[in-house]
């Protein structure tokens, strides 16, 4: 049996139709940057994520850029980021010239973790990233707390966690900002590149969305430096279809994840576990194994799909080097890296694949 770990053909596959006629009414209003599509994305996301206003940009990345922009940020100031997460997490204070102050992540919830964070906070600390890793929401309460005493904003990277809750509320609006990302493997992914910006400051957004057209709020009238981070009417086009089958399909991966807490029994693998404010929306399924390398090779033999996500920590990327962290800086975050394999976790998988997953690893030896 062949289990792969993505599968887009398979997801799309269903849906084919529905896109080429979505495509269709797009090419007849001609509505490609931006337009009519991108409107009704950003008014339905908003209303199924459970926040008051989105603003579609061009990718997740995009979007953090332009977070960290209309928040003013700039050389001077210092942003605390997880040491485990996305590289794009870190743009945020890259792109604008701020000082990155890396963190370490909780080892079992694998986001950031608030212990560690009061003490890296100066006077000059302006930010905090808080990245909803793999689909689980991270333990936001006592940043938030954290932040609001010491006056400083807080940003959810919720790139994986579509649909993701804490403690009842849904990720994005709990801080000050929160960006999502349509990239094709998200558990809602376009045909190509998207994201969004959620926010409860609605002024904020108002910024974003002048900063996303060249700064310009009225044709050839610039106010300030702006981008070139519009949504395509293409890319939201496809969107709305996807949109309504994301419930279902949010389900189906906490099916198969349940069915992967249940059912692997392996005592060298250390599964994932369900955490009290809030369930994953399972992005990925993260297993840890002291022998990560040889399950994968052993899982492929088997004709199993899986995926490093990530293999280096961020204070340990080359592209960081100049900020002087070290391996040992933050145990947990290198020790996931070393560690971490993600199972295939799609939704389009059928019972049997899943089963063949489980009784693969429990006869690993």
């Amino acid at each position: 049996m062949k289990v792969p770990f993505i599968d887009l053909k398979r997801a799309h596959a269903p849906l084919k139709s529905e896109l080429l006629d979505a495509f269709e009414r797009t090419i007849d209003h001609g509505g490609y940057c931006l337009g009519p599509d991108v409107a009704a994305f950003e008014e339905a996301f908003a209303r199924t994520q459970g926040v008051s206003r989105c603003v579609g940009v061009g990718s997740g990345t995009e979007a953090l850029h332009l977070v960290a922009t209309a928040m003013g940020l700039g050389p001077g100031d210092e942003v605390i980021v997880p040491a485990f997460s996305f590289v794009a997490t870190a743009w945020f204070a890259q792109y604008v010239g701020a000082r990155l102050v890396f963190a370490d992540i909780d080892p079992v919830s694998y986001t950031l973790d608030p212990v560690g964070i009061e003490a890296l906070i100066t006077d000059k600390t302006k930010a905090i990233v808080v990245t909803h890793l793999y689909g689980q929401a991270a333990n936001m309460d006592p940043i938030v707390k954290l932040a609001r005493s010491n006056g400083i904003a807080v940003v959810e990277d919720a790139a994986q966690a579509h649909l993701a809750m804490y403690r009842g509320d849904p990720v994005g609006e709990i801080g000050d900002a929160g960006v999502f990302s349509f990239y094709p493997t998200k558990n809602l992914g376009g045909l190509g590149e998207g994201g969004c910006v959620v926010s409860p400051n609605s002024e904020m957004l108002d910024q974003i969305e002048i900063l996303r057209a060249h700064g310009s709020k009225e044709r050839y009238l610039n106010h300030f430096v702006g981008y070139n981070n519009r949504m395509e009417g293409l890319q939201a086009a496809a969107l709305n279809v996807k949109l309504p089958h994301l419930a279902e399909k949010t389900r189906r991966r906490q099916a198969i994840a349940s069915a992967y807490l249940s059912g692997i029994r392996q005592p060298e693998i250390q599964l994932p576990q369900i955490l009290d404010w809030g369930e994953s929306v399972y992005h990925m399924f993260i297993i840890q194994h002291s022998e990560r390398d040889r399950l994968k090779t052993y899982l492929a033999e088997k004709g199993i799909g899986s995926d490093i996500v990530y293999p280096y920590p961020l204070h340990l990327q080359p592209c960081f080097a100049f900020l002087g962290y070290k391996e040992g800086d933050f145990p947990h975050s290198e020790s996931l890296a070393r560690r971490c394999l993600s199972l295939p976790i799609i939704p389009e998988l059928t019972d049997d694949e899943v089963e063949y997953v489980i009784e693969t690893l429990n006869t690993y030896q």
